[in-house]
């Protein structure tokens, strides 16, 4: 997910985001337990991905609290 696209989201967007690839990430520890996870790197992929949302949202939150 590329940072510009993150970074024009709202937070009530940003926090769908997060909610959905925490989902995924779920379903992939899953597929990697019962042993049908084609791809590992993906896992990394994904909890990259909410760590980057993540950040967007606790600048957002401090942007607003200097307000």
């Amino acid at each position: 997910m590329k940072l510009e696209k993150i970074r024009e989201m709202s937070e009530a967007e940003l926090n769908n985001e997060v909610t959905k690839l925490k989902k995924e990430l779920f379903n992939l520890r899953f597929q990697q337990v019962t042993g049908q996870l084609e791809n590992p790197i993906k896992m990394r992929d994904v909890k990259k991905d909410i760590a980057r949302v993540k950040t967007i949202l606790r600048e957002k939150e401090l942007k607003r609290a200097e307000l």
